[in-house]
């Protein structure tokens, strides 16, 4: 199996900037202390995975002032996300990782399912299909694994909206990729996600 790199698409969990669909029910600190947690658990299952290396994509630089105070693992490598939109922020970084031979798991850092085990059985699907995407009840995907790159996975995609799974599952199957389609999983974004949040921690 060639190697995986995770990438892991990430805002700083700055109050005010972060999960802001949040803050009519937790405030703005409560809602940027949801944004750091979250991050935390997705960076430690990336770790505990032990599939490789793992990538955080920063959004803005972590040379900014938002990322003071974020205590990070070691053992990352880290790299600024860039200009443009979603698509093409993963599209450079999915392109440069597949570039180097190394399979790709993209990922961010709202789903509340995202764990060790989901990652390291989705490297061993991609083992043998061209890409895997685990969708979200929202429409949106949680994870996107890659072994080949072309650009028209991530461009002219409505992110954000309850279309980008189905719409990047369409790209793939035009391009001919052999695929698998994971379990629908579960981001924390709004109010009513919380209760999912809170049965984890308990």
């Amino acid at each position: 199996m060639k190697p995986v790199r995770i990438l892991i698409f990430a805002k700083a969990p700055r109050p005010g900037q972060a999960k802001t669909r949040l803050v009519p029910a937790l405030g703005v600190q409560g809602a940027a202390e949801v944004a750091r947690q979250m991050l935390e658990r997705t960076l430690a299952a990336a770790l505990a995975a032990r599939l490789g290396p793992v990538e955080l994509c920063t959004a803005p630089p972590l040379t900014d002032s938002a990322w003071s105070g974020v205590a990070l693992p070691d053992g990352l490598a880290c790299s600024d996300q860039g200009e443009g939109d979603l698509g093409a922020r993963m599209a450079r970084a999915a392109a440069r990782t597949i570039a180097r031979g190394e399979a790709a798991l993209l990922v961010g850092t709202d789903c509340a399912e995202m764990e060790a085990t989901l990652l390291a059985d989705a490297a061993t699907l991609l083992a043998d299909v061209d890409a895997v995407l685990h969708p979200t009840a929202d429409g949106g995907y949680a994870l996107l694994g890659l072994n080949r790159f072309d650009s028209r996975v991530f461009a002219g995609i409505a992110w954000s909206t309850d279309s980008v799974a189905a719409t990047t599952l369409e790209r793939l199957q035009a391009l001919g990729w052999s695929m698998r389609v994971g379990r629908t999983l579960h981001d924390i974004d709004e109010p009513g996600d919380l209760v999912r949040l809170e049965r984890l921690r308990s």
